[in-house]
Protein backbone atom coordinates (compact mmCIF):
# COMPACT_ATOMS: atom_id res chain seq x y z
CA UNK A 1 0.00 0.00 0.00
CA UNK A 2 1.44 2.85 -1.25
CA UNK A 3 1.14 6.18 1.52
CA UNK A 4 2.41 10.12 0.20
CA UNK A 5 3.17 11.13 4.14
CA UNK A 6 7.19 12.67 3.27
CA UNK A 7 6.85 15.28 6.01
CA UNK A 8 10.71 15.76 5.95
CA UNK A 9 12.60 12.49 5.51
CA UNK A 10 13.22 13.77 2.04
CA UNK A 11 15.73 16.59 2.57
CA UNK A 12 17.68 13.55 4.47
CA UNK A 13 17.45 10.45 1.80
CA UNK A 14 16.11 11.64 -1.71
CA UNK A 15 18.22 13.07 -4.42
CA UNK A 16 21.98 12.65 -5.81
CA UNK A 17 23.38 14.61 -2.79
CA UNK A 18 22.08 12.21 -0.22
CA UNK A 19 23.23 9.05 -1.83
CA UNK A 20 25.88 8.06 1.33
CA UNK A 21 23.06 8.96 3.20
CA UNK A 22 21.07 6.27 2.02
CA UNK A 23 24.25 4.00 2.31
CA UNK A 24 23.90 4.09 5.97
CA UNK A 25 19.98 2.74 5.43
CA UNK A 26 21.24 0.53 2.99
CA UNK A 27 23.98 -1.61 5.78
CA UNK A 28 21.03 -1.99 7.60
CA UNK A 29 18.47 -3.89 5.24
CA UNK A 30 16.42 -0.90 3.90
CA UNK A 31 15.85 -1.47 -0.09
CA UNK A 32 14.41 1.12 -3.14
CA UNK A 33 11.14 0.16 -2.08
CA UNK A 34 11.64 1.76 1.18
CA UNK A 35 12.92 4.65 0.65
CA UNK A 36 9.99 5.36 -0.88
CA UNK A 37 7.85 5.05 2.03
CA UNK A 38 7.06 7.26 5.27
CA UNK A 39 10.63 6.62 7.77
CA UNK A 40 8.79 5.89 11.00
CA UNK A 41 10.61 5.51 14.50
CA UNK A 42 10.11 3.63 17.31
CA UNK A 43 11.59 5.14 20.19
CA UNK A 44 12.01 2.65 22.96
CA UNK A 45 12.51 3.39 26.31
CA UNK A 46 14.70 0.17 27.32
CA UNK A 47 16.69 -1.45 30.00
CA UNK A 48 17.47 -4.38 31.46
CA UNK A 49 17.68 -2.63 35.00
CA UNK A 50 14.66 -3.67 36.44
CA UNK A 51 11.04 -5.14 35.16
CA UNK A 52 9.16 -1.86 33.71
CA UNK A 53 10.99 -1.40 30.40
CA UNK A 54 12.86 -4.73 30.46
CA UNK A 55 10.21 -6.36 27.46
CA UNK A 56 9.89 -2.79 25.49
CA UNK A 57 12.62 -3.83 22.62
CA UNK A 58 10.40 -6.75 22.03
CA UNK A 59 7.00 -5.13 21.83
CA UNK A 60 9.00 -2.15 18.87
CA UNK A 61 8.85 -4.77 16.75
CA UNK A 62 5.33 -4.92 17.05
CA UNK A 63 5.17 -1.69 16.30
CA UNK A 64 7.06 -1.90 13.68
CA UNK A 65 4.77 -4.63 12.21
CA UNK A 66 2.30 -2.00 11.93
CA UNK A 67 4.13 0.43 10.68
CA UNK A 68 4.71 -1.84 8.09
CA UNK A 69 1.26 -3.01 7.22
CA UNK A 70 0.02 0.62 7.12
CA UNK A 71 2.72 1.21 4.17
CA UNK A 72 5.08 2.95 6.08
CA UNK A 73 8.80 1.67 7.71
CA UNK A 74 9.96 1.64 10.93
CA UNK A 75 14.11 1.80 12.51
CA UNK A 76 13.94 1.59 16.56
CA UNK A 77 15.93 3.89 18.63
CA UNK A 78 16.47 3.80 22.81
CA UNK A 79 15.87 5.82 25.25
CA UNK A 80 17.10 6.10 28.86
CA UNK A 81 15.40 4.78 31.81
CA UNK A 82 16.07 5.41 35.58
CA UNK A 83 13.98 2.88 38.20
CA UNK A 84 12.80 4.53 40.50
CA UNK A 85 12.29 2.19 42.71
CA UNK A 86 15.80 0.74 42.76
CA UNK A 87 16.92 4.10 43.38
CA UNK A 88 14.29 5.11 46.11
CA UNK A 89 15.69 6.83 49.18
CA UNK A 90 19.39 6.26 47.59
CA UNK A 91 21.69 9.33 46.02
CA UNK A 92 20.51 7.86 42.74
CA UNK A 93 16.94 9.19 43.39
CA UNK A 94 18.73 12.63 42.40
CA UNK A 95 18.79 11.35 38.79
CA UNK A 96 14.80 10.85 38.42
CA UNK A 97 13.19 13.43 37.71
CA UNK A 98 16.21 14.54 35.70
CA UNK A 99 15.83 11.66 33.66
CA UNK A 100 12.41 13.29 32.41
CA UNK A 101 14.23 16.06 30.43
CA UNK A 102 17.06 13.56 29.18
CA UNK A 103 14.62 11.51 27.43
CA UNK A 104 12.83 14.88 26.15
CA UNK A 105 16.38 15.82 25.08
CA UNK A 106 17.73 12.72 23.97
CA UNK A 107 14.45 11.93 21.78
CA UNK A 108 14.69 15.54 20.05
CA UNK A 109 18.66 14.43 19.62
CA UNK A 110 17.84 11.50 17.84
CA UNK A 111 14.91 11.99 15.66
CA UNK A 112 15.55 15.65 14.38
CA UNK A 113 19.35 14.33 13.43
CA UNK A 114 17.88 11.33 11.36
CA UNK A 115 15.10 13.18 9.97
CA UNK A 116 12.45 10.33 10.53
CA UNK A 117 8.45 11.35 9.12
CA UNK A 118 6.70 10.20 13.08
CA UNK A 119 7.34 8.03 15.81
CA UNK A 120 5.68 5.93 18.18
CA UNK A 121 6.65 5.96 21.87
CA UNK A 122 7.43 3.29 24.29
CA UNK A 123 7.75 3.98 27.76
CA UNK A 124 6.83 2.04 30.91
CA UNK A 125 9.02 3.57 34.41
CA UNK A 126 7.47 6.42 35.70
CA UNK A 127 9.77 9.13 34.59
CA UNK A 128 10.27 7.45 30.75
CA UNK A 129 6.10 8.22 30.25
CA UNK A 130 6.47 12.02 31.06
CA UNK A 131 9.36 12.43 28.93
CA UNK A 132 8.66 10.38 25.69
CA UNK A 133 5.09 13.05 25.71
CA UNK A 134 6.86 15.73 26.15
CA UNK A 135 9.05 15.25 23.58
CA UNK A 136 5.86 14.73 21.43
CA UNK A 137 4.17 17.91 21.52
CA UNK A 138 7.83 19.58 21.42
CA UNK A 139 8.86 18.01 18.16
CA UNK A 140 5.33 18.21 16.88
CA UNK A 141 5.86 15.41 14.74
CA UNK A 142 3.02 12.68 13.97
CA UNK A 143 3.48 10.53 17.41
CA UNK A 144 1.77 7.99 19.21
CA UNK A 145 1.92 6.97 22.56
CA UNK A 146 2.11 3.49 23.81
CA UNK A 147 2.87 2.16 27.37
CA UNK A 148 4.53 -1.22 28.37
CA UNK A 149 2.05 -2.08 30.54
CA UNK A 150 1.80 -2.85 34.74
CA UNK A 151 3.31 -6.00 36.05
CA UNK A 152 0.98 -8.30 37.44
CA UNK A 153 0.24 -8.26 41.31
CA UNK A 154 1.31 -10.26 43.52
CA UNK A 155 0.31 -12.93 46.27
CA UNK A 156 0.55 -14.21 49.42
CA UNK A 157 -2.03 -16.41 50.07
CA UNK A 158 -5.32 -14.76 49.70
CA UNK A 159 -3.79 -11.59 50.29
CA UNK A 160 -3.09 -9.06 46.56
CA UNK A 161 0.49 -7.35 47.03
CA UNK A 162 2.11 -4.92 45.02
CA UNK A 163 5.36 -3.00 45.67
CA UNK A 164 3.96 -0.79 47.76
CA UNK A 165 3.36 -3.54 50.63
CA UNK A 166 7.41 -4.06 50.41
CA UNK A 167 8.24 -0.09 51.20
CA UNK A 168 5.65 -0.25 54.21
CA UNK A 169 6.79 -4.10 55.42
CA UNK A 170 10.27 -2.13 55.97
CA UNK A 171 8.74 0.72 58.65
CA UNK A 172 6.52 -2.33 59.96
CA UNK A 173 10.11 -4.79 60.75
CA UNK A 174 11.44 -1.21 62.34
CA UNK A 175 8.79 -0.90 64.01
CA UNK A 176 8.40 -4.63 65.59
CA UNK A 177 5.39 -5.44 63.98
CA UNK A 178 6.57 -7.87 61.84
CA UNK A 179 9.08 -10.16 61.65
CA UNK A 180 11.98 -10.00 59.16
CA UNK A 181 10.88 -13.50 57.29
CA UNK A 182 7.40 -11.54 56.08
CA UNK A 183 9.69 -8.97 54.81
CA UNK A 184 11.29 -11.60 53.24
CA UNK A 185 8.51 -13.10 51.73
CA UNK A 186 6.39 -9.81 50.22
CA UNK A 187 10.28 -9.23 48.62
CA UNK A 188 9.75 -12.89 46.73
CA UNK A 189 6.51 -12.71 46.03
CA UNK A 190 5.26 -9.11 45.35
CA UNK A 191 7.02 -8.98 41.33
CA UNK A 192 6.06 -11.74 39.41
CA UNK A 193 6.38 -10.88 36.00
CA UNK A 194 7.93 -7.54 34.21
CA UNK A 195 6.16 -4.67 33.60
CA UNK A 196 6.02 -1.26 35.69
CA UNK A 197 4.59 -1.04 39.54
CA UNK A 198 0.58 -2.37 39.85
CA UNK A 199 -1.24 -0.11 41.43
CA UNK A 200 -2.23 3.26 40.36
CA UNK A 201 1.45 4.54 40.97
CA UNK A 202 2.86 6.95 38.74
CA UNK A 203 3.57 4.59 35.82
CA UNK A 204 -0.15 3.66 35.99
CA UNK A 205 -1.39 6.96 36.45
CA UNK A 206 1.07 8.29 33.57
CA UNK A 207 -0.26 5.61 31.01
CA UNK A 208 -3.79 6.43 31.92
CA UNK A 209 -3.46 9.68 31.42
CA UNK A 210 -2.14 9.13 27.94
CA UNK A 211 -5.65 8.11 27.38
CA UNK A 212 -7.07 11.22 28.35
CA UNK A 213 -4.73 13.24 26.87
CA UNK A 214 -5.68 11.67 23.17
CA UNK A 215 -1.78 10.56 22.80
CA UNK A 216 -2.35 7.19 23.02
CA UNK A 217 -5.23 4.40 21.75
CA UNK A 218 -8.21 4.30 23.81
CA UNK A 219 -8.22 1.06 26.45
CA UNK A 220 -4.39 0.84 25.57
CA UNK A 221 -3.35 1.64 29.27
CA UNK A 222 -4.48 -1.12 31.29
CA UNK A 223 -3.60 -4.32 29.59
CA UNK A 224 -0.84 -6.19 32.01
CA UNK A 225 2.42 -6.15 29.91
CA UNK A 226 2.46 -9.64 29.54
CA UNK A 227 -0.74 -9.79 27.29
CA UNK A 228 -1.14 -10.66 24.08
CA UNK A 229 -3.36 -7.29 24.07
CA UNK A 230 -0.33 -5.52 24.82
CA UNK A 231 1.39 -6.79 21.64
CA UNK A 232 -1.95 -6.50 19.71
CA UNK A 233 -2.10 -2.72 21.08
CA UNK A 234 1.50 -2.70 20.02
CA UNK A 235 0.50 -3.54 16.23
CA UNK A 236 -2.52 -1.30 16.32
CA UNK A 237 0.19 1.82 17.24
CA UNK A 238 1.79 1.56 14.57
CA UNK A 239 -1.13 1.35 12.15
CA UNK A 240 -2.36 4.30 13.87
CA UNK A 241 0.46 6.19 13.66
CA UNK A 242 0.23 6.48 9.44
CA UNK A 243 -3.61 7.29 10.30
CA UNK A 244 -2.84 10.01 12.47
CA UNK A 245 0.13 11.41 9.90
CA UNK A 246 -2.30 10.84 6.64
CA UNK A 247 -5.23 12.69 8.72
CA UNK A 248 -2.26 15.87 9.44
CA UNK A 249 -2.97 15.69 13.21
CA UNK A 250 -0.05 16.41 15.35
CA UNK A 251 0.32 16.18 18.76
CA UNK A 252 0.16 20.40 19.59
CA UNK A 253 -3.20 19.64 17.80
CA UNK A 254 -4.24 17.63 20.39
CA UNK A 255 -2.64 18.46 23.68
CA UNK A 256 -4.84 21.61 23.96
CA UNK A 257 -6.29 22.99 27.14
CA UNK A 258 -9.04 20.91 26.77
CA UNK A 259 -6.82 17.96 26.57
CA UNK A 260 -5.13 18.46 29.96
CA UNK A 261 -8.11 19.47 31.42
CA UNK A 262 -8.83 15.56 30.86
CA UNK A 263 -6.18 14.46 32.18
CA UNK A 264 -6.55 16.72 35.58
CA UNK A 265 -9.90 15.58 35.79
CA UNK A 266 -8.84 12.00 35.30
CA UNK A 267 -6.08 12.37 37.78
CA UNK A 268 -8.25 14.16 40.70
CA UNK A 269 -10.73 11.47 40.08
CA UNK A 270 -8.82 8.36 40.63
CA UNK A 271 -6.39 9.70 43.11
CA UNK A 272 -3.49 9.14 40.98
CA UNK A 273 -0.03 9.98 41.85
CA UNK A 274 1.36 13.72 42.75
CA UNK A 275 3.99 13.19 40.13
CA UNK A 276 1.39 13.87 37.34
CA UNK A 277 0.85 17.48 38.95
CA UNK A 278 4.87 18.09 37.70
CA UNK A 279 4.33 16.01 34.74
CA UNK A 280 1.40 17.95 32.90
CA UNK A 281 2.81 21.12 34.02
CA UNK A 282 5.91 19.96 31.94
CA UNK A 283 3.90 18.42 28.68
CA UNK A 284 1.61 21.85 29.16
CA UNK A 285 5.13 24.26 28.48
CA UNK A 286 6.00 21.81 26.03
CA UNK A 287 3.02 22.31 23.78
CA UNK A 288 2.89 26.42 25.07
CA UNK A 289 -0.45 26.15 26.43
CA UNK A 290 -1.06 28.14 29.50
CA UNK A 291 -1.74 25.64 32.58
CA UNK A 292 -1.09 26.51 36.36
CA UNK A 293 -2.11 25.35 39.67
CA UNK A 294 -4.60 27.70 39.99
CA UNK A 295 -6.35 25.52 36.81
CA UNK A 296 -5.46 22.22 38.92
CA UNK A 297 -6.44 23.98 41.53
CA UNK A 298 -9.66 25.25 40.43
CA UNK A 299 -10.88 21.50 38.79
CA UNK A 300 -10.05 19.63 42.09
CA UNK A 301 -13.02 21.20 43.87
CA UNK A 302 -15.07 19.47 41.08
CA UNK A 303 -14.43 15.99 40.99
CA UNK A 304 -14.79 13.35 43.23
CA UNK A 305 -12.75 10.24 43.51
CA UNK A 306 -14.57 6.96 41.98
CA UNK A 307 -11.66 4.87 41.55
CA UNK A 308 -10.51 2.29 44.79
CA UNK A 309 -7.16 1.56 42.86
CA UNK A 310 -4.08 1.25 45.17
CA UNK A 311 -3.07 3.57 47.09
CA UNK A 312 -6.58 5.12 47.82
CA UNK A 313 -8.28 1.53 47.88
CA UNK A 314 -7.55 -2.03 47.28
CA UNK A 315 -7.20 -2.55 44.08
CA UNK A 316 -4.06 -2.77 41.25
CA UNK A 317 -4.57 -1.96 37.71
CA UNK A 318 -4.97 -5.59 36.34
CA UNK A 319 -8.27 -5.21 38.22
CA UNK A 320 -9.31 -2.33 36.53
CA UNK A 321 -8.34 -4.41 33.45
CA UNK A 322 -10.59 -6.98 34.47
CA UNK A 323 -13.83 -4.48 34.09
CA UNK A 324 -12.74 -2.66 31.18
CA UNK A 325 -9.60 -0.21 31.59
CA UNK A 326 -9.37 3.11 31.56
CA UNK A 327 -12.32 3.66 28.95
CA UNK A 328 -15.07 2.81 31.50
CA UNK A 329 -13.35 5.42 34.00
CA UNK A 330 -13.39 8.08 31.02
CA UNK A 331 -16.75 7.03 29.94
CA UNK A 332 -18.15 7.95 33.38
CA UNK A 333 -16.38 11.20 34.08
CA UNK A 334 -17.65 12.10 30.10
CA UNK A 335 -21.63 10.96 31.09
CA UNK A 336 -21.52 13.22 34.51
CA UNK A 337 -20.66 16.26 31.93
CA UNK A 338 -17.05 16.47 33.75
CA UNK A 339 -14.37 15.98 30.45
CA UNK A 340 -14.36 18.43 27.66
CA UNK A 341 -15.01 16.11 24.52
CA UNK A 342 -14.46 17.89 21.62
CA UNK A 343 -10.52 17.30 22.85
CA UNK A 344 -8.70 15.83 19.54
CA UNK A 345 -7.41 11.92 20.07
CA UNK A 346 -4.13 9.86 17.75
CA UNK A 347 -7.51 8.43 16.63
CA UNK A 348 -8.33 11.36 14.28
CA UNK A 349 -11.42 11.90 16.20
CA UNK A 350 -12.64 13.56 18.90
CA UNK A 351 -12.84 12.10 23.20
CA UNK A 352 -16.81 12.33 23.73
CA UNK A 353 -17.08 10.16 19.75
CA UNK A 354 -14.88 7.30 21.00
CA UNK A 355 -16.64 7.38 23.77
CA UNK A 356 -19.99 7.43 22.65
CA UNK A 357 -19.05 3.92 20.57
CA UNK A 358 -17.25 2.40 23.81
CA UNK A 359 -19.41 -0.30 25.08
CA UNK A 360 -17.84 -1.69 28.64
CA UNK A 361 -17.47 -5.40 29.37
CA UNK A 362 -20.45 -7.33 30.59
CA UNK A 363 -18.86 -7.59 33.89
CA UNK A 364 -19.84 -6.17 36.99
CA UNK A 365 -17.67 -2.91 38.63
CA UNK A 366 -16.81 -5.19 42.03
CA UNK A 367 -16.24 -2.00 44.11
CA UNK A 368 -13.46 -1.15 41.71
CA UNK A 369 -15.12 2.10 40.09
CA UNK A 370 -18.08 3.89 41.64
CA UNK A 371 -20.18 6.82 40.35
CA UNK A 372 -19.79 10.19 39.76
CA UNK A 373 -23.28 10.78 41.79
CA UNK A 374 -22.33 8.25 44.29
CA UNK A 375 -18.77 7.88 44.68
CA UNK A 376 -15.89 6.19 46.30
CA UNK A 377 -14.50 9.58 47.89
CA UNK A 378 -16.79 13.03 47.77
CA UNK A 379 -13.40 14.65 47.47
CA UNK A 380 -11.10 15.03 44.67
CA UNK A 381 -7.37 12.65 44.85
CA UNK A 382 -5.47 16.00 44.80
CA UNK A 383 -5.76 19.23 46.41
CA UNK A 384 -3.05 22.16 45.75
CA UNK A 385 -2.36 23.68 49.07
CA UNK A 386 -1.65 27.74 49.59
CA UNK A 387 -0.39 29.55 52.66
CA UNK A 388 2.50 31.23 54.20
CA UNK A 389 4.27 28.25 54.18
CA UNK A 390 3.75 27.49 50.75
CA UNK A 391 3.07 30.21 48.98
CA UNK A 392 3.42 29.26 45.30
CA UNK A 393 1.27 26.14 45.48
CA UNK A 394 2.02 22.31 47.42
CA UNK A 395 0.55 19.21 46.65
CA UNK A 396 -1.32 16.69 48.55
CA UNK A 397 -3.02 13.32 47.31
CA UNK A 398 -6.14 13.43 50.08
CA UNK A 399 -7.34 10.65 48.07
CA UNK A 400 -4.75 8.57 49.87
CA UNK A 401 -4.46 10.57 53.31
CA UNK A 402 -7.23 9.27 55.86
CA UNK A 403 -7.41 12.63 57.45
CA UNK A 404 -7.69 15.71 55.33
CA UNK A 405 -7.00 17.71 58.10
CA UNK A 406 -4.07 17.75 60.92
CA UNK A 407 -2.29 20.08 63.05
CA UNK A 408 1.09 19.28 64.93
CA UNK A 409 4.57 20.35 66.07
CA UNK A 410 7.25 20.75 63.41
CA UNK A 411 9.96 18.09 63.09
CA UNK A 412 12.63 19.62 60.56
CA UNK A 413 14.99 17.60 58.83
CA UNK A 414 18.02 19.10 56.21
CA UNK A 415 18.19 15.34 54.22
CA UNK A 416 15.67 12.43 53.71
CA UNK A 417 18.40 10.36 54.98
CA UNK A 418 18.02 11.80 58.61
CA UNK A 419 14.44 11.81 58.54
CA UNK A 420 14.40 8.42 57.74
CA UNK A 421 16.54 7.47 60.74
CA UNK A 422 14.48 9.37 63.18
CA UNK A 423 11.44 7.20 62.15
CA UNK A 424 13.38 3.86 62.29
CA UNK A 425 15.19 4.76 66.25
CA UNK A 426 11.36 5.79 66.98
CA UNK A 427 12.02 9.45 67.57
CA UNK A 428 8.59 10.55 65.30
CA UNK A 429 5.89 10.22 67.61
CA UNK A 430 2.50 11.19 67.14
CA UNK A 431 1.96 14.63 66.87
CA UNK A 432 4.58 15.20 64.69
CA UNK A 433 5.17 16.81 61.49
CA UNK A 434 7.79 15.90 59.97
CA UNK A 435 9.97 18.90 57.67
CA UNK A 436 12.41 17.37 55.26
CA UNK A 437 13.68 20.19 53.12
CA UNK A 438 16.61 21.69 50.73
CA UNK A 439 15.34 18.52 48.52
CA UNK A 440 13.75 20.31 45.79
CA UNK A 441 15.10 20.84 42.10
CA UNK A 442 18.04 22.89 42.87
CA UNK A 443 18.36 22.06 46.83
CA UNK A 444 19.08 17.73 46.21
CA UNK A 445 19.21 18.36 43.46
CA UNK A 446 16.55 16.55 41.28
CA UNK A 447 13.25 16.79 43.85
CA UNK A 448 13.63 12.97 44.92
CA UNK A 449 10.69 11.06 45.89
CA UNK A 450 10.50 10.49 50.01
CA UNK A 451 8.73 6.73 49.71
CA UNK A 452 11.46 5.45 51.83
CA UNK A 453 9.94 7.83 54.75
CA UNK A 454 6.87 7.51 53.90
CA UNK A 455 6.92 3.88 53.76
CA UNK A 456 8.12 3.83 57.10
CA UNK A 457 5.77 5.87 58.95
CA UNK A 458 3.17 4.16 57.57
CA UNK A 459 4.39 1.20 58.24
CA UNK A 460 5.32 2.00 62.03
CA UNK A 461 1.74 2.75 62.24
CA UNK A 462 1.88 6.16 62.53
CA UNK A 463 0.10 7.19 59.37
CA UNK A 464 -2.46 8.97 60.46
CA UNK A 465 -1.15 11.00 63.61
CA UNK A 466 1.84 12.00 61.95
CA UNK A 467 2.57 14.20 59.13
CA UNK A 468 5.14 15.07 56.33
CA UNK A 469 5.49 18.11 54.43
CA UNK A 470 8.28 18.57 52.08
CA UNK A 471 10.28 20.43 48.72
CA UNK A 472 10.82 17.20 47.58
CA UNK A 473 8.44 14.51 45.71
CA UNK A 474 6.55 11.58 46.82
CA UNK A 475 5.98 8.18 44.89
CA UNK A 476 2.80 7.62 43.48
CA UNK A 477 2.61 4.66 46.33
CA UNK A 478 2.78 7.23 49.27
CA UNK A 479 -0.81 7.30 51.18
CA UNK A 480 -0.92 9.06 54.29
CA UNK A 481 -0.68 12.67 55.88
CA UNK A 482 1.72 14.05 53.30
CA UNK A 483 2.12 17.37 51.63
CA UNK A 484 5.09 17.44 48.58
CA UNK A 485 6.07 19.64 45.78
CA UNK A 486 6.43 22.71 48.47
CA UNK A 487 7.35 25.75 46.41
CA UNK A 488 9.34 28.11 46.84
CA UNK A 489 11.67 25.38 48.17
CA UNK A 490 14.37 25.72 50.85
CA UNK A 491 17.76 25.76 48.87
CA UNK A 492 16.26 29.39 46.94
CA UNK A 493 15.06 30.76 50.34
CA UNK A 494 11.02 29.89 50.59
CA UNK A 495 9.26 29.78 53.60
CA UNK A 496 9.80 26.02 54.49
CA UNK A 497 13.62 26.66 55.04
CA UNK A 498 12.75 29.31 58.04
CA UNK A 499 10.74 26.18 59.68
CA UNK A 500 12.04 25.65 63.32
CA UNK A 501 11.73 22.08 65.75
CA UNK A 502 8.19 22.88 67.53
CA UNK A 503 6.78 25.44 65.20
CA UNK A 504 2.87 24.59 64.86
CA UNK A 505 2.13 23.66 61.18
CA UNK A 506 -1.73 23.25 59.84
CA UNK A 507 -2.33 21.05 56.86
CA UNK A 508 -6.11 21.45 55.70
CA UNK A 509 -6.91 19.30 52.35
CA UNK A 510 -10.58 20.11 52.32
CA UNK A 511 -9.40 23.87 52.88
CA UNK A 512 -6.54 24.29 50.66
CA UNK A 513 -4.74 25.04 53.33
CA UNK A 514 -0.96 24.73 54.38
CA UNK A 515 0.22 27.49 57.09
CA UNK A 516 3.11 27.84 59.48
CA UNK A 517 1.66 29.37 62.34
CA UNK A 518 4.36 31.62 63.78
CA UNK A 519 3.88 35.79 63.21
CA UNK A 520 5.00 37.05 60.17
CA UNK A 521 7.94 39.31 62.03
CA UNK A 522 9.53 36.29 63.32
CA UNK A 523 9.49 34.72 60.11
CA UNK A 524 11.07 38.35 58.78
CA UNK A 525 13.49 37.73 61.49
CA UNK A 526 14.39 34.52 60.78
CA UNK A 527 14.43 35.11 56.88
CA UNK A 528 17.26 38.19 57.77
CA UNK A 529 19.77 35.14 59.69
CA UNK A 530 19.11 32.55 56.43
CA UNK A 531 21.84 32.16 54.16
CA UNK A 532 21.62 29.90 50.79
CA UNK A 533 23.37 26.58 51.30
CA UNK A 534 26.09 25.52 49.34
CA UNK A 535 25.24 23.39 46.18
CA UNK A 536 25.64 19.82 46.91
CA UNK A 537 27.57 19.34 43.10
CA UNK A 538 29.87 21.33 41.91
CA UNK A 539 29.79 19.27 38.44
CA UNK A 540 28.56 17.00 35.92
CA UNK A 541 25.05 16.38 34.95
CA UNK A 542 23.66 17.39 39.01
CA UNK A 543 25.35 20.79 38.79
CA UNK A 544 24.24 21.62 35.29
CA UNK A 545 20.38 20.05 36.15
CA UNK A 546 20.58 22.20 39.49
CA UNK A 547 21.50 25.52 37.14
CA UNK A 548 18.63 25.17 34.63
CA UNK A 549 15.61 23.88 36.68
CA UNK A 550 12.71 25.99 37.51
CA UNK A 551 10.28 25.41 40.23
CA UNK A 552 7.79 22.85 41.13
CA UNK A 553 5.06 25.03 40.11
CA UNK A 554 6.69 25.52 36.89
CA UNK A 555 6.32 21.81 36.31
CA UNK A 556 10.42 21.45 37.38
CA UNK A 557 11.18 22.12 33.67
CA UNK A 558 14.61 23.02 32.26
CA UNK A 559 13.94 24.20 28.72
CA UNK A 560 13.75 28.21 28.07
CA UNK A 561 11.20 28.09 24.97
CA UNK A 562 7.93 27.42 25.06
CA UNK A 563 7.78 26.13 21.98
CA UNK A 564 10.21 24.46 19.56
CA UNK A 565 10.65 25.71 16.01
CA UNK A 566 9.82 22.85 13.39
CA UNK A 567 11.78 22.26 10.32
Amino acid sequence: MAVKIKIRSSKWYEGLDNASHRSYLRAVGFSDEDFSKPLMAVVAAWSEIGPCNYHTLELAKYVKEGVKEAGGVALTAPTIVVNDGINMGTPGMRYSLISRDLIADSIEAQLNSHGVDGWVGIGGCDKTQPGIMMAMVRLNLPAVYLYGGTAEAGWLGEQELTVEDVFEAVGAVSAGKMTEEDLRRYEYEVFPTYGTCQGLFTANTMAMLGEALGLSLLGSASPPATTGRRRAYAVESGRALLRVAELGIRPRHIVTYDAIYNAAVTLFATAGSTNAILHLLAIAHEAGVSFTLKDFDEISKKVPVIAALRPAGPYAMQDLDRIGGVPRILKKLYKAGLLRPEAVTVEGEPLGKLLDRWQPPAVPESGILYDVEKPYKPYSGIRILWGNLAPNGAVMKIGAAGALRFEGKALPFDDEAEAFKAVTRGEVKPGHVVVIRYVGPKGAPGMPEMLKVTAAIVGAGLGESVALVTDGRFSGATRGIMVGHVAPEAAVGGPIALVQQGDRVVIDGEAGLLKLDVPDEELERRRKSWSPPKPNYAGGLLAKYAALVQQADKGAVTTPSPLYVDY
